[in-house]
């Protein structure tokens, strides 16, 4: 029993000797940057009397539209289409016990997407489409082209303040800091849009003039680091 309790202090003697304290925090990084492109969602819709028209009247519309966003310079890689629909109107008049629906005709929609790069240009853009006959706006939202430099920066800097957040640490539990023994990036957060107020004009047949919150963005990065203490 007694050479057994020996060995056992012997195998547990440098385990806890090795033991040290740890310091875990999280460090977050903001960069600020001022978009460089939109990203317009749109559409047209018509009503007809039957399936056929419907659509060709969508299509003859969206056909203009698209020549309209090319001459304006938006190029076909910035157009996609994320909507193609077709669907009855149904007569929703009363109706006697038994008798069947009718269909009053047909709705087609046809939605698109476009990244316009030129922001000095968006105002004049949308102007023409819609002159032109799209007549549904979904949504307007700002991006960067190149966003892979900002998020470097974003990351250096979450890195620097968890390190200066351990080292203070450190320092006021009197403490000596060690080498750095995990660092783990966490969720990135959607860049957020911080607005400023744009105006956006259109020199169209049907101009108009409209406020755009274009603004900055901001692109942040968490990190968690976890580093051994003397």
């Amino acid at each position: 029993m007694r050479w057994i309790l020996m060995i056992a202090m012997l195998v547990a003697g440098p385990a806890l000797a090795q033991d040290t304290g740890r310091i875990v925090v999280t460090g977050e990084g903001q960069i600020t940057a001022v978009p460089d492109m939109a990203i317009v969602r749109m559409g047209v819709t018509a009503e007809a009397p039957t399936a056929a028209e419907a659509m060709a009247q969508v299509s003859e519309t969206m056909t203009r539209v698209q020549a309209v966003l090319s001459d304006a310079g938006v190029e076909a890689r910035d157009i996609q289409t994320t909507s193609l629909q077709l669907n009855p109107r149904w007569d929703n008049r009363p109706r006697n016990d038994g008798e069947p629906p009718v269909i009053a005709g047909y709705f087609a929609e046809n939605g698109i997407s476009v990244r316009v790069r030129d922001l000095a240009a968006l105002g004049d853009v949308l102007g023409a489409v819609v002159s032109d006959g799209a007549n549904q706006f979904r949504g307007l939202s700002f991006d960067l082209a190149e966003p892979d430099p900002l998020i470097a920066e974003a990351r250096r800097a979450a890195v620097a303040d968890a390190r200066a957040k351990a080292e203070l640490y450190a320092e006021a539990a009197g403490v000596t800091l060690g080498t750095l023994i995990e660092l783990r990036e966490g969720t990135a957060p959607a860049p957020r849009p911080i607005p400023l107020m744009a105006e956006m004009r259109s020199t169209a047949q049907d101009s108009f003039s409209a406020p755009v919150a274009e603004g900055e963005m901001v692109l942040s990065r968490q990190v968690t680091m976890t580093f051994a203490t003397d």
